[in-house]
């Protein structure tokens, strides 16, 4: 990606330069270039992150379906256990807000092992017997809380093991992999699993998952300061965390770069949270709503590992704006209210739209001070989740008032009039003259660019 001309940027030099090492034993930006995500691999910690990071997800996505199960086994409350997967989101904004600076503020190992041990107690404490509804649903909270401190930490520790260069970008991209990954693997085993054991044992299996979680990051993780420095450890957390998110979105850039990491997925969200009303309306049974439900990760899944395999940095750039766009279409063919097959190729085409990440996760990094990146982060993932479950809410009002085959479209025209504004903001923020690519370096325009690190 070019990179605009202009004086240098303030800070430190970019971990992930062309002629050495980069941090973390990464390799060069040129070799990383041509390996693709055998780079990734190669470096030793982000190893032990990935494997940490399938096994949490696994537990997050069985946790939530056995707690949906033994929740409805509990009361016959259909809207009880429905909840169960709406705390998995919404708590999220709390967590973001009011604890996204722990991110910077405390080392980084140790706030990922204690996030993990916090989740297997929380876990723990589903497989009590007789344990109150309310408890179990005020633990489902505690784990969606906890959970977008973790992610930021860890997008983090990536630009600090990985650089925040190419291998940084593919990085998260392999994270993104696991995530859509854990959905499928996660609710096929659960569903075996619920099949064969008593929820609380399945629960007790997602408690291990995250006790062996954060094994692998204290074993094989490096312990590094925290961000923040001496700065970072004055004054009240909540304090701190206010402030902090205070300044990001104070930065045009930043938000520009915010909203255009919500959005696509805000309007994604609505064709599939109405898949079921969708599939009975088609009446093609369980296996037909498995399959819908199956087919944008699926889509994902391909996109992410094709793009991030064999397309370079550049390629990616210029996929950002024309995907992100592209994610919200094709639900605008549900207006034809489309047969089980075609709304399985609709449902796979919107998940390609994932890839317009990789632009956006460089462009967000380069464009955030040091020592706010970790709660820059822990902010992206929170906004995310939240405004996806606010969508997910909102289409099933919608839904009540008007027939899918309108609401469902909706989303598709309404999502690509707000993207397109947000990517012309995000072409009108890119530093330099280069504003085609939209790509900054550290130290950009905007409030943030003179910050000292």
């Amino acid at each position: 990606m070019p990179s605009p001309s202009g004086p240098a940027p303030s800070g430190p030099t970019p971990a992930c330069p062309d002629d050495g090492r980069a941090a973390g034993g990464a390799p060069p930006a040129d070799e990383a270039r041509r390996s693709g995500y055998r780079a990734v691999f190669a470096v030793h910690e982000f190893r032990y992150v990935f494997a940490a990071h399938l096994l949490s997800s696994l537990g997050v996505v069985v946790c939530e379906l056995a707690l949906s199960v033994l929740v409805f086994r509990i009361t016959a409350s259909p809207l009880l256990s429905a909840l169960t997967f709406a705390l998995g989101l919404l708590p999220y904004a709390v967590g973001g807000t009011l604890l996204s600076a722990v991110a910077d503020r405390c080392p980084a190992r140790r706030v990922l092992v204690v996030c993990d041990l916090l989740c297997a107690l929380a876990a723990a404490g589903m497989v009590l017997p007789g344990t109150p509804v309310a408890v179990l649903l005020a633990l489902r909270c505690v784990l969606a809380a906890i959970a977008p401190v973790f992610a930021g930490t860890r997008a983090a520790t990536l630009g600090e093991s990985l650089g925040e260069g190419e291998l940084f970008v593919l990085g998260r991209s392999l994270i993104r992999l696991v995530n859509q990954g854990a959905q499928l693997a996660g609710f096929a085993a659960g569903g075996l699993l619920l099949a064969a054991v008593p929820p609380r044992a399945v629960l007790a299996l997602t408690a291990g998952t995250f006790l062996a979680s954060a094994l692998l990051l204290r074993l094989g993780t490096r312990a590094r300061p925290a961000r923040g420095g001496v700065r970072g450890g004055r004054g009240a957390l909540l304090g701190a965390s206010l402030g902090g998110v205070r300044r990001l979105l104070a930065d045009r850039r930043v938000r520009a770069l915010l909203l255009l990491t919500w959005l696509p997925p805000a309007f994604v969200v609505v064709p599939e949270a109405l898949l079921v009303p969708y599939a009975g309306l088609l009446g093609v049974g369980p296996a037909g709503t498995g399959l819908l439900l199956c087919s944008m990760p699926l889509g994902a899944v391909v996109a992410e590992s094709l793009v991030g395999a064999f397309l370079g940095p550049r390629a990616r750039a210029r996929l950002t704006f024309p995907m992100g766009v592209f994610a919200v279409v094709p639900s605008l063919g549900f207006a034809a209210r489309p047969s089980l097959g075609w709304a399985v190729l609709l449902l796979a085409a919107t998940g390609t739209g994932i890839s317009y990440n990789f632009g956006v996760d460089r462009w967000f990094v380069a464009a955030i001070p040091e020592e706010l990146l970790g709660q820059a982060m822990t902010v992206m993932q929170a906004g995310r989740m939240t405004v996806m479950g606010l969508a997910m809410g909102l289409a099933g009002v919608a839904a009540e008032w008007a027939p899918l085959r309108v609401v469902m479209p909706a989303a598709g025209v309404v999502g690509a009039v707000c993207v397109l504004a947000v990517i012309c903001e995000v072409r009108r923020t890119a530093p330099g003259p280069d504003r085609a690519s939209a790509g900054p370096v550290r130290g950009g325009a905007g409030p943030m660019a003179g910050t000292e690190k």
